[in-house]
């Protein structure tokens, strides 16, 4: 057993941008790993999740086996952090939201370009869609966000070492600016 921190990550309805801010860090990952333990990441293939101190979620709930997931992570996790535009306000993927989920499947499925021989898929494994992607924090309770599309790999860094070492997160201007 370890004395170091448990940290665990998902990726929901999003690019997987987010990870790879992660992988980012490139060397400072090995520093990362002096610091923590990792559970479910990428970087581990880990797929069931233990109790952690830090959970990281990336991307929005867009349907059921999100809900499923989130809620599982607000459960094991002491601390939970929205990472990127897609986990803090459903990002890219909200933007189907305008339109009804039969609609969405209609183009994805039957009326999109190049398909011949449409067909909706109805198969029990496949997650049924909510009626809109939803930014985490409006399904369970977020401790902190960290913004970007993705957040760059600096921030990342530096957010993590604040949150592990106890201290006030504090990102400066020119880790969490966009123009």
């Amino acid at each position: 057993m370890t004395d170091k921190p448990v940290i665990a990550s998902v990726s929901l309805c999003g690019c997987f941008g987010c990870h790879m801010s992660i992988l980012d860090i490139d060397e400072k990952l090995l520093d990362l790993v002096k610091l923590v333990t990792f559970n479910r990441t990428p970087l581990t293939d880990i797929k069931d999740l233990e109790h952690c101190a830090i959970g990281l979620i990336e991307g929005g709930i867009a349907n059921e086996e999100n809900i499923k997931i989130i809620k599982d992570f607000r459960e094991q996790c002491d601390i939970l952090v929205a990472v990127g535009a897609c986990a803090i306000t459903g990002g890219i993927p909200a933007m189907r939201n305008h339109l009804s989920v039969q609609e969405c499947l209609n183009e994805s499925y039957l009326d999109g370009l190049g398909l011949d021989g449409p067909l909706i898929p109805d198969d029990p494994e496949i997650p049924k869609l909510l009626d809109k992607v939803y930014p985490v924090h409006e399904v369970v309770k977020i401790d902190y966000s960290l913004p970007g599309c993705p957040p760059s790999a600096d921030a990342i860094w530096a957010f993590l070492t604040e949150l592990l070492n106890g201290n006030p997160v504090q990102l400066d201007y020119q880790q969490i600016h966009y123009d």
